[in-house]
């Protein structure tokens, strides 16, 4: 189904989504997932709130878009998330058979694209750099902020 929303629009979404976790003292990096132009789930890291390493963005979003759909596998919906996923989050995204990802910044250090896009579902398409420079400030003033 052809998205009546731009892929920016969508992104707007996760990017309010990185701003809760900012506010929360979290790495500011949000998600949604979509599905027939509708948000299904919203999230953000919650790794320090939560005291688990697994609580990304992404792997709350899926785990929020499958009770949602009552489905273990989301193959018509898209992750718009602000970070590019990790390991990890690209590997649950391989195992939910995620239609579609679309992230904003990259992440050449901890980003599963360092590996390539064989860490996703063989029919999973891959989005990237939308709305890049506003994804990337968060992040970037983040750090900056933490390391003063």
């Amino acid at each position: 189904m052809l998205s009546v929303y731009s892929d920016s629009h969508f992104m707007k979404q996760a990017l309010q989504q990185a701003n809760i976790a900012l506010e929360e003292g979290e790495i500011p990096v949000g998600a949604i997932v979509v599905c027939e132009n509708q948000i299904i789930a919203r999230a953000y890291n919650q790794t320090e709130k939560l005291h688990d390493v697994t609580a990304h963005a992404e792997i709350i979003a899926i785990t929020a878009a499958a009770n949602f759909l009552n489905s273990k596998y989301l193959p018509d919906c898209t992750l718009y998330v602000t970070l590019e996923p990790c390991v990890m989050c690209a590997g649950a995204l391989q195992w939910a058979q995620i239609g579609r990802v679309v992230y904003g910044a990259a992440d050449d250090k901890r980003g599963f694209m360092r590996f390539g896009k064989t860490l996703l579902h063989p029919k999973t398409k891959l989005e990237y750099g939308i709305m890049e420079e506003e994804c990337s400030t968060l992040l970037k003033t983040f750090f900056e902020k933490l390391r003063k």
